[in-house]
């Protein structure tokens, strides 16, 4: 829920482009506009890249707009980065704006990608309204991986550049077999940056209790365990000690 009513302000404000917020919004926002031969059907996609510098900038202009308190500003902050999981993933808006033919893009994971050097990642999530038959406007967020799911590597470490590429199907009529690529410089960008203040804290809290939680769970499990093969030893104790009358 959080995140669709994101999308609906952002929108909004985003695209009015009437603050040095769009300044910032520039450098992380890519178009590209597709026509027909006949200068009649379009379609127009747009990719946001969350980048450090891109939240930072619009969680601030949400606390000018709204005047809110630091502790509310905080409090926006927890919720908004809870809800972009920038740690585990990397988050991207996509926005298509289409007057043209239907689109089907279901299911949506098969048609984009993010190249993280030279490898192409599918989403770990996305945003399921991708998946139904449309005209118009239709946005949403797309996780990326932020990590390798097997050794746990940071797969942006070292890296210079991210392209989102989105597949030719999403409007054959027109793109023609062409591949919608937008490319984000991310070589400077550290989401470790956002988590500070309180908001840092209440998510320090939240890893400390999961942690707990499990520790918990763990405990029950050793138990358990402990308490069978305390049965085990007993129902063989009292075997030998049956023996040994013999």
């Amino acid at each position: 829920m959080f995140i669709s009513i994101f999308i609906t302000v952002f929108t909004a404000s985003a695209f009015a482009a009437a603050d040095p917020f769009d300044q910032v919004l520039k450098r992380w926002t890519k178009d590209r506009k597709y026509v027909d031969e006949n200068n009649i059907s379009n379609l127009t996609v747009y990719a946001t890249y969350y980048s450090t510098e891109f939240i930072e900038a619009y969680i601030q202009s949400q606390a000018q707009k709204n005047l809110w308190t630091k502790e509310e500003t905080e409090d926006y902050k927890y919720k908004f980065l809870s809800a972009l999981r920038l740690k585990e993933a990397i988050p991207v808006q996509i926005r298509f704006v289409n007057n043209a033919e239907t689109m089907y893009l279901g299911p949506f994971d098969i048609m984009v990608k993010l190249r993280i050097g030279n490898t192409l990642y599918k989403p770990i999530d996305y945003d399921k309204r991708f998946n139904f038959r449309f005209q118009g406007e239709k946005e949403g967020l797309v996780f990326f991986p932020r990590f390798d799911s097997k050794t746990g590597k940071d797969l942006l470490k070292g890296i210079k550049n991210v392209t989102l590429e989105l597949s030719s199907n999403i409007s054959p009529n027109l793109t023609k077999g062409n591949v919608t690529k937008f490319l984000w410089d991310v070589y400077n960008d550290n989401p470790d940056k956002l988590y500070q203040g309180k908001a840092a804290a209440q998510f320090e809290t939240d890893r400390l209790l999961q942690r707990l939680d499990k520790l918990k769970k763990d405990e029950t499990t050793l138990q358990t365990q402990l308490k069978s093969v305390e049965d085990e030893k007993n129902t063989i104790q009292k075997r030998l000690d049956e023996l040994a009358k013999q």
